[in-house]
């Protein structure tokens, strides 16, 4: 057996710069997050033939960026583990819930964080939590 054992060094200190998902239609999440989160989309990306297929907005120095994948398949979750999913927090979570399902979020049965989180699918399928800020 080998040991990969590194000399000391100082504390790493890197920062997220940009977070990324993928879905089908990468605007429309974009637009939901953004929305969900007080902000706006501020940036499109295009491809090699100058189609929009990124789009962006940034909060506390971190790019949050939505690509558009004609292929992207949600995860069909509880079944399949989750490769990455967002906690957002509200001041008032119950208020945030109604309009996050007006906004095109659904609730599914599978509620596993009890009177802790709630989760709910995005408009791509994927599932996301949200918490009470208290």
């Amino acid at each position: 057996m080998t040991s990969h054992t590194h000399p000391r060094t100082a504390p790493m200190s890197g920062k997220v710069m940009c977070q990324a998902m993928w879905a089908r239609d990468g605007r429309k999440l974009a637009e939901f997050y953004a929305t969900a989160l007080g902000t706006k989309v501020t940036q499109a990306f295009p491809n090699e033939e100058g189609d929009e297929v990124a789009f962006a907005f940034h909060m506390n120095g971190t790019m949050h960026l939505f690509y558009t994948s004609p292929s992207f398949t949600a995860p069909n979750w509880p079944e399949q583990e989750l490769p990455f999913h967002m906690d957002l927090v509200f001041d008032d979570v119950r208020a945030a819930e109604k309009q996050l399902l007006e906004m095109g979020a659904t609730k599914p049965g599978h509620q596993p964080g009890g009177k802790h989180w709630t989760v709910l699918l995005d408009p791509s399928d994927q599932p996301f939590c949200i918490h009470s800020a208290h």
